[in-house]
């Protein structure tokens, strides 16, 4: 695992061959697998999981309760959230489940609601707002998402 000088990686469970880069900060419960690439200013919390040559670019926080499995692609600025009605200390007693399923990809700039799943080798458009599930091979735009196509899935 490279690990930038600046990064704080709290978390022992980081595969081989992945890159964590500048102002990363990843917590101790996080776990992370091989041959992924954490851009710069990612910040992971610790329920989180991330498969196999996963990419998450600049700017993206992962909060408790995302997973992202194998092969996924995660854009620039995308945003997770993990509680649907969020107030100040005030903590859920579990936070929602997101999962994003092998292979799909998360464009630049999206929002994605708590509790939510991302099918297979989905695709999310840039900036869509995504606010329900997404079919394998959906390919979703719009605020709210909405699917506009479907991609073979083979």
């Amino acid at each position: 695992m490279y690990q930038h000088p600046s990064a704080d990686v709290q978390s022992p469970a980081i595969g081989e061959g992945s890159r964590v880069w500048q102002f990363c900060v990843i917590l101790p419960g996080a776990r992370i697998g091989r041959d992924c690439n954490i851009c710069s200013h990612c910040f992971i919390e610790n329920d989180v999981v991330v498969g196999d040559r996963v990419t998450v670019k600049c700017g993206v926080q992962l909060w408790d309760g995302v997973t992202l499995e194998d092969d996924v692609f995660v854009g620039p600025n995308v945003t997770f959230t993990n509680d649907l009605f969020p107030r100040s200390r005030q903590t859920p007693a579990a936070f929602r489940k997101t999962f994003i399923k092998k292979g799909a990809s998360i464009g630049a700039n999206a929002t994605l609601l708590s509790g939510i799943v991302i099918g297979e080798k989905a695709m999310v458009g840039a900036g869509s707002v995504v606010t329900r599930d997404v079919p394998a091979g959906a390919v979703v735009v719009g605020n709210p998402a909405r699917v506009v196509r479907t991609l073979p899935t083979e």
